[in-house]
């Protein structure tokens, strides 16, 4: 189903480590963290916030384990901050991961980002006016070509909850309005599945655009508590509502199929945030490779 000459599979720290809740995988080292990625038979990482921020000492540790880095998250800032100043931290990032051998970067707008915010996620997110949007559009453009011209390196977008960028809706006017040679979909059947959108509509409208995927599932009990009790994303988060493909209850096999299927070249990576006390994440990454395996044929 899935071409193991195309495709290649990874999984990001937030399992061990979370970025926005650091007391949630405190204990976790580094070096546990990367050592059991490659225990659970995965390849590729994402950058977490315990990682080695020196290329060299990134980089030895990394090829000690057989592991390469995929993808770094980068917060864009383009409707509240000078361009002047999102360009100058977007050039850093790629630096950094170009030196590391990554061939895209995922970008989330963060301005008005509910995300992190103690505010119920299912009712207080920022929308966009037309100005805004033409403001966005054009700074991921810009940002595009930068990432394109000056690394070789692939600019894609997250589509996140809480954030302004997270409807399919407002992933079709942003697909719409960019340049289709600087601005790629990052797609996580997670966050899609989540606010209740049709997920394969998704993928299969833009497997073309697509250049880098987050393998998430979710329990819906849990959603459907974080609506009941107007809970905010990380409390959904400390409860449980992500988890790894094959413990929830998105079927991936529809999803393998039309990636298979298609020219996808490139990483498919699980990125599960869970509170790693809860979901011991060496049992959590483990399960996931057997579910991808047995599901994908890879």
């Amino acid at each position: 189903m899935l071409d193991k000459k195309k495709i290649k599979l990874g999984i990001a720290p937030i399992g061990w480590t979370n970025d926005d809740m650091p007391d949630l995988g405190a204990e976790n080292t580094f070096e546990q963290c990367v050592s059991e990625m490659a225990l659970a038979g995965f390849k590729g990482t994402e950058i977490g916030n315990k990682y080695p921020t020196k290329i060299n000492t990134l980089r030895r540790a990394l090829n000690l384990r057989k592991l390469k880095i995929a993808n770094s998250w980068f917060s864009t800032y383009l409707i509240t901050q000078p361009f002047y100043e999102v360009e100058a931290e977007f050039h850093k990032k790629c630096k950094f991961l170009k030196a590391m051998g990554a061939k895209v970067i995922g970008v989330s707008e963060q301005s008005y980002s509910i995300q992190g915010k103690d505010v119920p996620v299912f009712e207080g997110k920022y929308v966009m006016n037309d100005k805004e949007w033409d403001t966005f559009t054009d700074g991921l453009n810009h940002l595009g070509e930068i990432a394109r011209d000056w690394y070789g390196i692939s600019l894609t977008y997250h589509h996140h909850m809480g954030t302004v960028v997270q409807t399919a809706a407002e992933i079709d006017r942003m697909m719409a309005n960019t340049d289709p040679a600087l601005v790629s979909l990052l797609f996580d059947s997670g966050h899609l599945a989540y606010c209740g959108e049709d997920y394969m509509t998704v993928l299969r409208k833009y497997i073309g655009r697509i250049k880098h995927v987050h393998l998430k599932d979710i329990r819906p009990d849990v959603i459907a508590e974080v609506k009941r009790e107007k809970l905010s994303f990380l409390q959904g988060v400390r409860k449980g509502t992500f988890t790894v493909p094959g413990d929830g209850a998105i079927d991936f096999a529809p999803i393998f199929d039309v990636i298979g299927n298609s020219d996808y070249t490139g990483w498919l990576l699980v990125e599960a945030e869970q509170d790693p006390a809860v979901a011991n994440p060496l049992e959590y990454a483990i399960k996931a490779r057997k579910y991808i395996k047995q599901v994908g044929k890879i």
